[in-house]
């Protein structure tokens, strides 16, 4: 049902694209009970049949990378295994200090499949900053470059540590996550209501304040986004933003065609 109704929404700003006056009066929002957006639209309609092959993913400049749209969903596969296996569970808070690596995305689509809660914080963010979060967000699990490791000294112990690189003493290897099977089975379906992801806010006046999205927000928001953007079926959009304030790096995500 879910699936369907997004679908749906998808296509018809697809066949309105030069149409704003029909899109405007005609476009409703999907209504989605149960959705996961890495389950039911990621797997099952981007990463199924010829389109597996097709490239989703091209980073440029540091951690350069590509992945296609089976990588993606086969690796995402792994990583969630990997972290069920370290006891990451629904609902758990994940701490995700990545800069444009491709592993930031698996992360992303994996924690979306166990229906765990992720927040992304910037590679800047001091010690400081990142109790703060420790504290406010709740986080249970981490995953960061080994390189930053070090900020994470003294917080938490009892928070699972990942690490990107060569993992100090007490943390995991990320690597090793992607040695799980590529086939993943949910412990059961996500509601769309679901919190998905955590931002905090820049607090550039102030305390920095939660954001919660959930995974009907984030994924049936950016339905407009694309709509604004302009993509369609097969384009290959450039992204000069950075995940969490990173310097300027580039990213080209290819839209799929289906």
């Amino acid at each position: 049902m879910g699936t369907a109704a997004f679908k749906a929404a998808r296509d018809f700003l697809f066949t309105n694209r030069t149409n704003y006056r029909a899109a405007h009066a005609g476009f409703q929002w999907p209504k989605l009970d149960n959705f996961n957006y890495a389950l039911d639209w990621f797997d099952a309609e981007l990463a199924r049949g010829d389109n597996a092959n097709r490239l989703a993913l091209k980073i440029v400049g540091d951690g350069a990378g590509t992945a296609t749209f089976g990588e993606l969903s086969a690796n995402s596969n792994r990583v969630a295994n990997g972290l069920r296996a370290l006891g990451v569970k629904r609902g758990a808070r994940i701490l995700l200090m990545l800069g444009n690596v491709v592993p930031l995305w698996e992360v992303m689509l994996a924690a979306m499949k166990l229906g765990a809660v992720v927040i992304p914080a910037s590679t800047l963010l001091t010690s400081y900053d990142l109790k703060d979060r420790f504290d406010r967000g709740r986080v249970r699990h981490l995953i960061a470059n080994a390189a930053d490791a070090t900020k994470f000294d003294g917080l938490d112990p009892t928070v699972t540590r990942i690490a990107l690189g060569d993992a100090p003493a007490g943390w995991h290897r990320y690597d090793t996550l992607l040695q799980g099977a590529p086939d993943f089975t949910p412990d059961g379906p996500t509601k769309a209501t679901d919190p998905l992801l955590l931002y905090f806010t820049s607090g550039t006046t102030s305390r920095p304040k939660l954001v919660e999205h959930s995974h009907e927000s984030y994924p049936a928001g950016h339905l407009i986004t694309m709509y604004w953007i302009g993509l369609q079926a097969g384009d290959m959009h450039l992204n000069i933003s950075s995940p969490a304030c990173r310097p300027i790096q580039y990213i080209v995500i290819r839209w799929p065609a289906g």
